[in-house]
This record gives C-alpha cells, structure tokens and sequence, in this order.
C-alpha cells in the first residue's frame, strides 16, 4: 500500500473516530473545557479578613459574606464597593437569600437559623433539635418550595462553653417552609459541610469533607432524599453550581467537575484556603471566592444559578 493511501486511511479513521459522540466526549472534557473567562485569573479585592465564608447573591448580583471571627457580615456591590453591611451577626457563617431577600444565616455563636431581613431586623427560624442544642450549622440552601437545607457539622469554638456536642452524629437537616422543628434528611455522613441543590429543585449536592466525598441525592416532593450517590471522591468546604451543571468544590483552590462527575478545571487560588463560593455580579458571571484572609473575583465563561 503506497504512503500516500495510507496516510489517507488513517487521516479518514481519526476524522471518523473524531466525529463521533464517544470521541468528543472523552477528548473534549479534559484540560481544554474550560469554565473561566479566556485569560482570567482570581482578582483579590482585599485581605483585611480573619477568615472569609459563606457568600451568597442577592437578585441585584450583590454578594455578601462573613468574616466570622470577627462577627461581621460584609457587602461586595456590583459596582465593586466594599462596605461592612452588619456587626454582631451570631458568627454566621453560611448565607443563602429567600426569595423575599431575606438574608438566611447558619448563626453558629447559639447554633441557631436566623431570618436576616433588608432592614437588617433579626428572627430566628431554629435554635435546637428535639429539645437539643445543634452541632452548629454550617452551610445552607433554600429549595424552590422555601424549605432549608443545612449542614450541621461539629467545629469546636473557642467562644463556646461547652466542649462536646449535645447530639449524636453530624448531618443534614431540612428545616420546611412556615415549620419551627426541623428533620434529619441525612444522618450517616462524617462531617456534611458545603451544600447546594439543582435550580429545578430536583437535586441536592452534599459535601463530606471528612470522609472526602461529594454525594448528589435526588429530592422527593416532601422534602425528603433518596438515591444518594457518589458524585465524586472530593470533599468540600463550599460548593456552587453554574448554569451547565457543573460543581464547584473549595478547598485546595477550586474544583470544577461537569454533570457527570469529570474534572473539567482546576481554578488556583493564591490563599492556604478556599473556605466557599458563589457567582454574582449582574450577569452572574463573576465568580466571588472566599478564600480565608481574603477575597477574590474570576470572571467566568458560565453564569451561576443560585
């Protein structure tokens, strides 16, 4: 066979192979998928922090976040201003907006759920679990019905009296809307902590950070889960999801993994730590990083969906 017909075979078989669904898929998901902005790196915005948490958007694209050692509660504004919003804030730590732009707090200095409203005026939707003090509540998401998703890991602080937790394990609660007592969703994991569901309501995503595992659970109409499955072998401080599906896990830097659980990118943070994340901005397409110390902004390929 002469070199030219060969060459032409071969050139046919990889244009074949090329076209095809399996190809694509499996060449395309790799290092050349990428979620940032062509040429963006993360934009710190300041490092005045003690260690930054729990950001969360508003529908104007305004995002908030805590500096919980420090009690406070700060604003980054679409328009780049920097300005501390509240003090004295329950050490919250995670933050989610209602759809009433009430801003829900993990307030872990009483272990507590608060209701913060744009009048800054503070109602606390929880405070216990069948008449015991909760581990602390970490993380939050809020379903389309207005039900809340937490986290309630064990993180000993150093401004509470007590030295153990008052109840057994740690896990996943769901607190429904308009309802004082909350329920276990998930109560066989190490240590829950990031958590985020799918925009349709359909779908939780549940972070082990101890035991290094990230689970995805199908939503039942009552609230409930089922189906947990593994949705890859990471854990996760923080976690968000963008407009393509794809999860977005803290830690070490970020984390991007498609809907199908494929690394797609890895985001490097100049930070020992990246605590959470959420995307904000007015087209939803800058990616807001709490990373200990500081803050950062990445602009974005994808827009968030929380």
């Amino acid at each position: 066979m002469s070199l030219h017909r060969k060459t032409g075979l071969i050139f046919g078989a990889l244009l074949a192979l090329a076209n095809s669904d399996s190809f694509a898929h499996s060449f395309f998901r790799a290092d050349s998928v990428k979620v940032t902005a062509p040429g963006a790196a993360p934009k710190q915005i300041s490092n005045q922090f003690k260690f930054t948490e729990g950001p969360a958007v508003n529908k104007k694209g305004d995002i908030y976040f805590t500096d919980q050692p420090n009690d406070k509660i700060w604003k980054y504004d679409t328009d780049g201003k920097l300005s501390v919003y509240m003090e004295k804030t329950g050490r919250s730590n995670g933050l989610y907006f209602d759809k009433k732009g009430n801003l829900i707090a993990c307030a872990d200095e009483k272990d507590e759920l608060w209701s913060i409203s744009p009048k800054g005026k503070v109602t606390v939707l929880l405070n216990d679990f069948e008449g015991k003090r909760l581990n602390g509540p970490n993380d939050l998401w809020i379903d389309p019905k207005g039900g809340i998703y937490f986290t309630d890991p064990y993180y000993q602080r150093d401004y509470w009296e007590r030295k153990k937790p008052d109840l057994d394990g740690q896990k996943v609660y769901y607190l429904p809307k308009g309802k004082k007592e909350a329920v276990v969703v998930d109560g066989n994991l190490l240590q829950p902590n990031g958590i985020v569901g799918s925009p349709d309501g359909k779908y939780l995503f549940v972070a082990d950070i101890r035991d290094n595992k990230t689970y995805k659970y199908e939503i039942n109409a009552d609230g409930s889960l089922t189906n947990r499955q593994l949705f890859v072998p990471q854990g996760s401080d923080g976690i968000t999801l963008d407009e393509q599906g794809n999860l977005y896990l803290s830690g070490r830097g970020v984390t991007v993994y498609n809907a199908q659980g494929e690394k797609i990118q890895h985001i490097p943070v100049p930070s020992r730590w990246v605590g959470n994340l959420c995307f904000g901005g007015k087209n939803r397409k800058t990616l807001f990083i709490t990373a200990s110390e500081s803050v950062y902004t990445l602009e974005m390929q994808v827009k968030g969906v929380e």
